[in-house]
């Protein structure tokens, strides 16, 4: 399904009732509606929740955003240290997700964001804090740069050129799943599930790079986060090597009330082994903002 939203068209796919509270349901860099694990997402209908996924702009099957900036040469002047300018920024983005909750007739619901995902979902609370019935951050950060900083071997993984050719593609897709996943909970099978769905669906690495420069010109939130009272929950792994622990600390510090789940060997993903855990916690936060 497609809506126009913020002067684009958003893809989108939801689940469950849509009598129930909406969850809207926000993806990290460069992936699309189907790096989320269908099973995780049903646990969401089952305790009640119509879930609505989306593709952020410029992957999957929403809108490629036009732009006459040579990404590259923007993201090796960006670790230069030089100016650079993005063709948007993460600002635009949360405007493209409340526009699609405007098509689909969402006036308040519950957030939750994964990586970049957290990004814009508090981006989203920081822009319409009304509009939030809880907001939940997972293995995100604030945007400070004193915080969150990926490992060395996480920046390689970052910036090193996708692979055109389908099998090559996977093959690296793997390698770098296992560097995020970390060692404890790596579940290869789905990494590998995930990555061909959303090759064959769309392969435009050129987002993923518009997305990152999105990310690195945004400036910093935890001011404004501070500013704002929502009903927050902050979730992050203790071995995360893109978005460093830091990044879930200050999150959490700059959320007030929020509370901090800590997960223990969770890399840069979201393994099944805790998702009854989480699946828990948002209800809770979602049921406490209701009361």
């Amino acid at each position: 399904m497609r809506a126009q939203a913020n002067g684009i068209e958003i893809e989108y796919e939801t689940l469950g009732d849509p009598s129930d509270p909406p969850l809207l349901v926000v993806a990290g860099l460069g992936c699309q509606l189907k790096w989320w694990n269908p099973d995780f997402l049903q646990g969401f209908v089952d305790r009640g929740f119509f879930v609505v996924t989306f593709d952020n702009r410029d992957v999957g099957l929403s809108t490629k955003i036009d732009t006459h900036t040579n990404l590259i040469e923007a993201v090796a002047g960006y670790l230069q240290g030089m100016p650079i300018e993005a063709p948007y920024q993460l600002s635009d983005m949360a405007a493209d997700a409340w526009g699609l909750c405007d098509a689909l007739g969402l006036d308040r619901v519950n957030l939750i964001g994964a990586s970049m995902g957290g990004m814009i979902v508090q981006q989203m609370a920081i822009d319409h804090p009304e509009r939030v019935v809880s907001l939940t951050s997972v293995m995100s950060t604030t945007g400070d740069p004193d915080v969150g900083q990926p490992t060395a071997e996480a920046v390689g993984v970052l910036l090193e050129p996708a692979p055109t050719e389908r099998e090559a593609n996977l093959a690296k897709s793997l390698e770098a799943g296992r560097l995020l996943a970390g060692p404890v909970y790596c579940d290869e099978d789905w990494i590998l599930e995930r990555n061909a769905l959303q090759f064959d669906r769309c392969f435009h690495p050129e987002g993923q790079v518009a997305q990152l420069l999105a990310i690195v010109t945004s400036p910093p939130r935890s001011e404004r986060l501070r500013q704002i009272d929502v009903p927050a929950l902050v979730v992050h792994g203790t071995i995360d090597p893109l978005v460093t622990f830091s990044g879930g600390e200050r999150t959490a510090e700059s959320l007030r009330g929020s509370e901090f789940l800590v997960l223990e060997d969770m890399g840069h993903d979201v393994p099944r082994q805790y998702w009854a855990t989480i699946i828990e916690h948002v209800t809770a936060l979602a049921a406490r903002a209701n009361a």
